[in-house]
């Protein structure tokens, strides 16, 4: 365990990057990079490696050809390469379309930064990069620190999933930077979800002289988005939700074809593939006769659920950020990420450790930036705390 003058040095110095933190921000927020957009997630990957060697701290390219690449890095450890290890963790890709960063650039007012992604989660990339530098610099961590930047969280992970999955195998602690609650908590259970775009065929006819001879495919799309919509129970945590439709040729013509876009939500006591079988069932079943209903893309995340072993890491962090002056506690959030992976492996993980920010997705998104310091200490005296397990 790092001795009081190694601790007391990484806290200063954290203090002391504040305002290099708000530049890297700001660099990585004007920096598009929404998840399709695989050349604005590798400048961001480029940038934070770039940080991060610069510091001493090696960092890799996980090359992909689809979606952007991922970035991982590791401070060594005085226990050695095979200790279980800490990981820390963040998504480098957005929600927002192309041209969203010369509409609304990064800009601070006064503690406030707004800008897209500022929250969710770039602050967080900009947190975990000085907390490695930190052990970098300074040392005093048994357990060895491992970085993963990931490039496609807002998809649900079709290219990041095995990465973290390998990389949080056998971890101690997994922290993930999603944005701190507007409270100031840290996130201790999440939904699992299911995103499904299904099709749905029917049988084009004209709707005044032949409708008999047609079989309307949005007619079976609006009776399967009911008894999709019945899947829905608060009391179990369910929730569906078919948010885009689209189809039909026509005014006059009966629909040949339609669309839709489906989330479910659903909490860590729900069987996922009783859950899953079900929504297959009602796209896949004849709602209408001559239509025919298929799944074309799905992508999924698991919920985050706590142990006995995260219930431990809460208590470590509430006494890092208490040693600092603040009071945090867990709470649950019907949104989904990373974490629940990280959480499927047993790794004790803890989420929302990023600094505090609000309005993720959409125009107001802002970070509380007087925050990015306190929770980046908030970390590495957590990590400090699991060294002496």
């Amino acid at each position: 365990m790092a001795d009081a003058k190694t601790r007391q040095e990484i806290l200063d110095w954290l203090r002391s990057q504040e305002g290099a933190m708000f530049a890297l921000l700001e660099q990585l927020v004007n920096t598009e990079s929404g998840s399709y957009n695989k050349a604005g997630v590798d400048r961001v990957g480029q940038i934070l490696q770039q940080h991060l060697q610069s510091a001493g701290v090696r960092a890799t390219i996980h090359p992909n050809d689809t979606y952007g690449n991922c970035l991982s890095a590791e401070v060594p450890g005085s226990d050695g390469p095979d200790a279980p290890h800490v990981l820390l963790m963040g998504h480098m890709d957005t929600v927002f379309p192309d041209g969203t960063v010369a509409e609304r650039p990064y800009r601070a007012e006064g503690n406030i930064a707004y800008g897209p992604g500022v929250a969710d989660m770039k602050s967080g990339l900009v947190m975990n990069a000085y907390v490695a530098m930190a052990f970098a610099k300074f040392g005093g961590n048994r357990l060895p620190i491992r970085i993963l930047f990931t490039a496609d969280e807002e998809i649900a992970s079709p290219s990041s999933r095995a990465l973290i999955l390998s990389m949080a195998r056998g971890a101690a602690t997994v922290l993930n930077s999603e944005p701190g609650r507007p409270s100031g908590n840290v996130v201790t259970g999440r939904k699992g979800a299911f995103f499904i775009n299904f099709e749905v065929d029917g049988v084009a006819a004209h709707s005044g002289v032949n409708h008999e001879k047609g079989a309307s495919a949005i007619e079976a799309l609006a009776r399967k988005i009911v008894a999709l919509h019945q899947l829905t129970d608060r009391a179990t945590g369910v929730t569906a939700n078919v948010g885009t439709v689209r189809g039909g040729i026509s005014v006059n013509t009966v629909a040949p074809f339609a669309a839709g876009q489906l989330d479910v939500r659903f909490t860590g006591e729900i069987d996922r593939e009783q859950l899953h079988a079900r929504i297959k069932e009602i796209i896949e079943g004849e709602s209408l006769p001559c239509t025919c209903g298929r799944i074309t893309h799905e992508g999924s995340f698991l919920p985050l659920f706590q142990t006995d072993a995260s219930r431990d890491l809460l208590a470590d962090y509430r006494m890092a950020s208490e040693e600092l002056g603040l009071t945090v506690s867990g709470e649950f959030t019907g949104g989904s990420a990373d974490s629940g992976l990280t959480a499927s492996v047993g790794a004790p993980t803890l989420c929302a450790t990023g600094p505090v920010g609000a309005h993720p997705h959409s125009p107001d998104e802002f970070c509380r930036i007087d925050t990015i310091v306190p929770r980046a200490q908030a970390a590495a005296l957590t990590i400090l705390a699991r060294d002496a397990l």
